[in-house]
């Protein structure tokens, strides 16, 4: 009978096996992945990733993630690339293979037509006696002793293994290129992570509604401007200068206080040196200001005079966060 805690035995013991495999990994580093990364990244044309199977999958992830952090990279399927697709390699180009037997037939036809073209060939397996690992002029060892599969078939630990090394490539290339934040930015402009790296207060500040009194700008007045501006604050302007502001909360505060309104303005009720962010920056740093202090609106200034209000309803319609 399965029950469901043999389900989250077999889950737990998978997963153990895999960080093991990937744990012993940095036994089987040595100067040939040192070299590998010092090749690619000196290399004039592009990295190829080529495999078969499940290797193909995990090459196309790491083709993947090579693009994304600053090393030009191309998916090469080893099957394909004995019926044409050959063509995409060019000069210069150097190549990583990836196959845990290293002894398919595709990559053994595959392999010596890679070096026939003059291209540097590093070779990822998990078996170092392998025909790709002999024909590779560089090899990367993703030994993994053993499958997770139940009948240590399926590709798990071995496929695990190739990922983890390729994510290792991938960071030392960056650390080599001195590959920065603003870089990545510019690779993933899309999506949640392009807004967070990318965007900035200008780019969403509404300036058909800004809020703004004078400091004798009457209490009613106040509560009209906040209503109509539909912000929960208004900005206290004396003459381009910003001297605090006004929010709903201390509307409601004031209105706790006292019996009247009557002859109260905007300074009186003004909170004095408010939190304030410059249009140019980034909207992320905007929110974590509004998180560290527990307000929901910032004033934006733009060369030291007011330019608006910037809500944290609106960052988080943006989905950055």
């Amino acid at each position: 009978m399965i029950t469901k805690e043999n389900i989250l035995a077999s889950a737990k013991k998978t997963i153990l096996e895999e960080s093991e495999t990937i744990a012993q990994l940095v036994n089987y580093l040595n100067e040939d992945f040192a070299s590998a990364v010092g090749l690619i990244h000196n290399s004039k044309g592009r990295l190829i990733v080529t495999g078969i199977g499940k290797s193909a999958i995990i090459a196309q992830k790491m083709v993947a993630t090579f693009n994304s952090t600053g090393t030009p990279s191309m998916f090469l399927h080893a099957s394909e690339a004995i019926h044409g697709d050959l063509g995409m390699v060019q000069d210069g180009d150097v190549i990583i293979c990836i196959s845990k037997s290293g002894n398919s037939p595709e990559i053994k036809v595959l392999a010596p037509l890679l070096k026939r073209f003059g291209n540097t060939l590093i070779g990822m397996t998990a078996n170092l006696t392998s025909f790709l690992a002999k024909e590779s002029h560089l090899v990367l060892n993703a030994h993994a002793e053993k499958e997770a599969c139940p009948n240590n078939l399926a590709p798990t630990n071995s496929t695990t293994a190739q990922l983890v090394l390729g994510d290792a490539l991938a960071v030392c290339l960056m650390e080599m290129q001195n590959f920065k934040s603003e870089d990545f930015a510019k690779y993933h402009p899309g999506g949640a992570l392009g807004k967070k790296l990318l965007l900035r207060v200008g780019d969403m500040l509404d300036r058909t509604h800004k809020p703004m009194v004078t400091p004798t700008t009457s209490i009613k007045d106040v509560i009209v401007e906040i209503s109509e501006k539909r912000l929960g604050v208004t900005a206290v302007i004396d003459g381009n200068k910003l001297v605090g502001i006004i929010t709903d909360g201390d509307i409601r505060r004031m209105l706790n206080k006292t019996e009247t309104i009557s002859g109260l303005v905007a300074k009186d009720i003004m909170t004095v040196n408010p939190k304030t962010i410059q249009l140019n920056s980034m909207v992320i740093d905007a929110f974590n200001i509004m998180e560290d202090f527990s307000i929901t609106q910032m004033v934006v200034e733009e060369n030291n005079k007011y330019a608006g209000i910037i809500h944290i309803h609106d960052i988080l319609k943006e989905g950055i966060i």
